[in-house]
């Protein structure tokens, strides 16, 4: 490490408003950042990370927030003092930026290549040919294959890991003294994750560029960090090396963060439940989506979703479905909550699913609720969420408007939510307060069976562990039995009584939480358990795994059968699908 810091951030503060009306967002923040280096901002949504990786970057959104006081130097340059012009020639080159969503970050109507080429044509007296090469190396440089044509398509033809790649390969082109991290990895699943922090670790180690990995997860951070940056409501609670932050916080909200991460062992620990009758019964469950091509729009092959699968979830239980993105979860979950069309039989409490008339399928409605991932999206902006919790039971006809409004207050009180807050629309709760929100509307109708399709993934840690609690004390009271959806695999392992592994559209493996996490019988199912990031320094891990490839499609032709999955590994880490 050398005695200069790449990057020196000083007393920085960033308000918003004026006079009586102006709001610190970030108070008096100071860090310094040195070659090859990484540092991690840690902290909850809301305590000013992202918005310091916006004003170190220039970014910040006009009008609105401003730098009011304090400074950042790049070197011997002060970053503040530059005017857009010459931000312009250091964003991107000498500091580049990965943000949290790839989708939402690349221009969907151009190509990857043009993209590429574009930043660094920006940035270098290139001609296009030199430019196209550069931008090759870096697609190969983050190991994705097949690199040539991965420039000519567009990035709605790539998955959500190959994606981040892509952006990371933006912003390592040029080479850049520093790189900020915000979230690359939080919508991914852990084997990707784990992946894209291996490209990170290595590039960086071969080109001694400095990292600011600002996260949420303190897995990740254990994982990456040489030094840490807690924050919280703006300010700096907190910094130092990793290792002795870790083994010794001094603060009550470092420890708060610590103690709420959910962590590989302790699910396992406890004992499996009592086997229980059945509230949902699944068998042979297949869902295929037409693919259609032609000037006629005829069927030319189909998406194999989900490929006969079958499982039971108890009464009073929570049965956990694990997989990568597109292995077929949500689309189990949407077919079981009649949301999609499937083939196989399907039963809830007792009663079949299929054939039923329209006041039958209302009724088998009542007893199978969801929970989704993004509760703001989840709930209508223009209703107050006192109606929101109370539609369910106008649409069934239960009780009057006076007991309707009793019982979504006790409902209210139950989530942990006042009951004169059901007069305030969504956008006035923070994101855990929403997600109790949608908890309390699908408890309404007091229904059997509630599916949690990544109901907690988008959450901080610290309000992940109190939604998980709130879950858990209300399935002991009222009976409830889950079907939890995740592909965080530590979280899973602390709320399953049982665990199915998804891969491709077909359960590869199956048992309670203690066969599934204590001895995994599956390859795929290891793989999965070893790229949990584990929240100790001390244990972090001296290589990462390689996934080489594409997991394999789930399109075939009409009519063809599923594909069978081969038990060996192959490719660097993924399954093969046979013929």
């Amino acid at each position: 490490m050398t005695a200069e810091p790449v990057l020196a951030v000083s007393n920085l503060t960033i308000a918003v408003g004026a006079g009586a009306h102006r709001r610190l967002l970030v108070d008096d923040l100071s860090f310094t950042l040195h070659r090859g280096e990484t540092l991690c901002i840690a902290g909850e949504s809301g305590s000013g990370k992202s918005l310091t990786s916006l004003a170190i970057m220039g970014l910040l959104p006009k009008p609105g927030p401003v730098v009011a006081g304090g400074s950042i130097r790049l070197g011997s340059e002060d970053l503040t003092a530059l005017p857009e012009r010459a931000m312009r020639r250091v964003r991107g080159d000498r500091i580049a930026m990965i943000f949290q969503e790839p989708m939402t970050s690349l221009n969907p109507v151009l190509t990857v290549g043009r993209q590429l080429v574009e930043a660094i044509e920006a940035h270098r007296d290139a001609s296009r040919a030199e430019a196209r090469r550069l931008a090759l190396e870096a697609l190969e440089a983050v190991r994705i294959p097949e690199a040539a044509r991965r420039m000519r398509q567009y990035p709605h033809e790539l998955s959500g890991g190959m994606r981040q790649r892509v952006m990371i390969a933006m912003a390592l082109a040029l080479e850049p003294d520093v790189l900020i991290a915000d979230e690359p990895t939080t919508a991914l699943d852990v084997t990707i994750q784990a992946q894209v922090l291996g490209i990170l670790k290595e590039i960086q180690a071969s080109r001694g560029t400095a990292v600011i990995l600002i996260t949420h997860d303190m897995g990740v951070v254990a994982e990456m960090a040489d030094r840490v940056v807690v924050m919280r409501e703006g300010r700096a609670v907190e910094s130092g090396a990793v290792a002795p932050l870790f083994a010794g916080p001094r603060e009550d909200y470092t420890k708060a963060l610590l103690a709420a991460v959910p962590r590989m062992g302790a699910g396992a620990q406890q004992p499996d439940a009592a086997p229980a009758a059945p509230v949902a019964e699944i068998r042979d469950l297949s869902v295929r989506f037409p693919l259609k091509g032609g000037l006629l729009g005829r069927t030319t092959a189909e998406v194999h979703a989900v490929a006969g699968i079958s499982f039971d979830i108890p009464a009073g239980q929570t049965l956990s479905l694990v997989g990568e993105s597109g292995c077929g979860k949500s689309t189990t979950a949407k077919a079981i909550a009649g949301l999609v069309p499937y083939a196989g039989s399907l039963s809830v409490a007792g009663r079949p699913a299929a054939n039923l008339s329209a006041p039958e399928r209302k009724a088998l409605r009542r007893d199978v609720q969801m929970v989704f991932q993004d509760p703001f999206a989840s709930l209508d902006p223009r209703m107050r969420v006192g109606d929101l919790v109370a539609e369910p039971l106008v649409i069934h006809g239960i009780g009057s408007a006076a007991k309707r409004r009793e019982r979504v207050a006790a409902l209210f009180e139950r989530v942990g939510l006042q009951p004169d807050a059901m007069r305030r629309y969504p956008h006035q709760f923070s994101g855990g307060q929403r997600q109790r929100v949608c908890i309390a509307r699908a408890l309404a109708l007091r229904p059997k069976l509630i599916i949690a399709d990544e109901s907690v993934s988008a959450l901080d840690v610290s309000v992940q562990k109190r939604v998980l609690e709130l879950l858990k004390e209300l399935q002991a009271e009222y009976g409830i039995a889950y079907l939890f959806i995740s592909h965080d695999m530590a979280v899973v392992e602390n709320i399953s009584d049982r665990v199915a592994v998804m891969y491709l559209g077909q359960i590869v493996e199956t048992g309670t939480r203690a066969q599934v996490f204590g001895s995994p019988r599956h390859s795929y199912t290891r793989r999965l358990i070893e790229a949990v990031p584990v929240p100790d320094p001390a244990r972090r891990r001296t290589a990462f795994p390689r996934l080489v490839g594409d997991i394999p499609s789930a399109v075939r032709k009409p009519n063809d059968p599923p594909a069978r999955l081969a038990l060996a590994d192959v490719g660097g880490g993924h399954l093969v699908a046979a013929e």
